[in-house]
């Protein structure tokens, strides 16, 4: 899976709008065929997301390409599966659904439409949005059930379907969902799944709000966030990527780290620091993550 550190909502039947979110610079997009699509519009955001994929991959052939299905308690999933897959999109974002085994009759839906569309079986990959209580308790076994599963989304929307479902009451500050989106993070790492995602940050007036949102989330081990504004593409960004002084301080670490090896020590005091080989793993780490979003210095 790519790095995501921004995923942007673009309601599905409201053509050109995708690349109006690409301009923000955004690193992926959702174009999505659920809660943004009107009942009566469902055909024409279908028809309009399947020729928006191609157009974009062609213009933007970097950019994580996604589309939002309608959940499968709707009888609307394979309608949109069969639309949609294509060849030209990274995957699908799976919303509401309740453990493992929804996972799975999507894979068995997506197989049978990648191979009726020309697309290379397996391809597609998904990242399962949690926003149920059943979805939460079982996020350990949906990142493992389908070789698709490319992350996990921790949904914490205020008054929303995972607020409802687990009975939680949303605060800015988030204490009410620090179990579950460090449940989250947890089942992502410990399957080799490096780029957890969460979200949404709904205060379009609380800028401050939304940066303290994803900071916190980012020292949690999130690598990224949906997003549902283009306004907040540039902070998601920012917050997600290491910055300026992260790459100065452990490229530094690095060159004092391989300076007292050279002495024939195994530890070195750094910044007032003890740094020794356990930590140069992580400046390494944080380099080479650097590197690959191009931020490196």
């Amino acid at each position: 899976m790519r790095p995501l550190r921004s995923l942007l909502f673009v309601p599905g039947h409201r053509e050109g709008w995708a690349e109006k979110a690409v301009a923000a610079g955004v690193d992926g997009v959702i174009l999505d065929l659920e809660d943004s699509v009107p009942e009566d519009f469902k055909d024409a955001g279908r028809a309009a997301v399947a020729k928006t994929i191609p157009d974009l991959r062609s213009a933007h052939p970097d950019l994580g390409i996604y589309v939002r299905v309608n959940a499968l308690e709707t009888g609307l999933t394979g309608d949109d599966i069969e639309a949609v897959a294509l060849p030209e999109l990274d995957g699908f974002v799976i919303p509401k659904f309740y453990g493992p085994e929804d996972i799975l009759r999507i894979d068995a839906l997506v197989t049978h439409f990648e191979r009726k569309n020309g697309v290379e079986s397996g391809t597609l990959e998904f990242i399962p949005c949690l926003e149920s209580a059943q979805a939460y308790e079982t996020c350990a076994e949906v990142v493992t059930c389908s070789p698709r599963v490319a992350t996990l989304f921790a949904g914490t929307a205020r008054d929303a379907d995972v607020s409802r479902s687990i009975g939680f009451q949303f605060t800015p500050g988030g204490q009410e969902t620090l179990f579950l989106r460090s449940r989250a993070v947890l089942a992502c790492r410990a399957n080799g799944k490096d780029f957890p995602l969460t979200g949404v940050w709904q205060d379009l007036k609380d800028d401050e709000g939304a940066r303290a949102f994803a900071e916190q989330n980012r020292q949690l081990g999130f690598r990224g966030m949906f997003l549902i504004h283009p306004k907040h593409v540039e902070l998601a960004n920012a917050v997600f990527s290491p910055s300026a002084e992260d790459v100065k301080f452990y490229s530094e670490m690095i060159t004092a780290f391989d300076a007292a090896v050279a002495d024939g020590k195994a530890a070195v005091s750094y910044e007032g620091m003890h740094v020794d080989y356990a930590h140069i793993k992580t400046a390494k780490d944080v380099i080479a993550y650097a590197e690959q979003l191009g931020t490196g210095v």
